[in-house]
């Protein structure tokens, strides 16, 4: 069988498709992140909690007060994203917000008590969600951990 294409015109079958839907790393961390998203879901909903809530919560566990803008910045988000997440823990009587005394342009947010003891019940989200994904705890330990390093380089954290 002939053709009339000429010669370097046919596709090399050896040669990888760049454009592979499965070898881009953009959709690979996209599948990822709904995935991973949607273990935590069971395990924060009887908390009253959303996976942005509970990033939230997180930032104030490890430290409090912080400013809405260092939350924001620290989840490396928009303040006004995360402005209505506060909002919605401050009605859950988890969080307040206050002007802060040194500077009252900036809005301090703390945990209320109520706040401080949900912290005892987020510590067995982790191996819960370890659970759910079916993971080798190692893996998942050395994945977050190149993740880490990965955003690091690429979406380092504001001076």
């Amino acid at each position: 069988m002939t053709t009339d294409a000429p010669l370097g015109d046919e596709p090399d079958l050896d040669e990888p498709d760049l454009l592979a839907l499965e070898r881009q790393l953009c959709f690979a961390l996209a599948v990822a992140s709904r995935s991973v998203i949607a273990a935590y879901r069971p395990v924060l909903e009887p908390m009253g909690l959303t996976h942005p809530q509970y990033l939230v919560m997180l930032a104030l566990w490890e430290r409090e007060p912080r400013s809405l803008s260092e939350i924001a910045s620290l989840l490396r988000l928009e303040p006004a994203t995360v402005s209505p997440l506060v909002k919605r823990l401050e009605a859950a009587g988890l969080v307040t917000r206050q002007r802060s005394a040194h500077d009252e342009r900036q809005l301090a947010l703390a945990l209320t008590d109520e706040g401080r003891a949900l912290r005892d019940r987020a510590e067995l989200v982790p191996a819960a969600v370890v659970e759910a994904l079916g993971v080798d705890l190692a893996e998942l330990v050395d994945l977050q951990a190149r993740l880490s390093s990965l955003v690091a380089r690429i979406a380092p954290l504001p001076a």
